[in-house]
């Protein structure tokens, strides 16, 4: 009884553990990762119409 309580206590302790490093990566791809895309678009159209800001004012 007492080996079966205490494989049935590890076995959940992995599962657990394994479900919650599935849900902060899953989260991680979700939701942080599309957002450093984005800035990073953001950032780069910046340093476009600078560029293109610039070369225009040019005499």
């Amino acid at each position: 009884m007492s080996k079966k309580f205490g494989t049935g206590v590890a076995t959940g302790i992995l599962t657990t553990l394994g479900a919650l490093a599935v849900g902060l990566f899953t989260y991680k791809k979700k939701v942080l990762d599309p957002e450093d895309k984005e800035d990073s678009r953001i950032a780069d159209n910046r340093r476009k119409a600078n560029r293109k800001s610039f070369s225009a004012h040019q005499s």
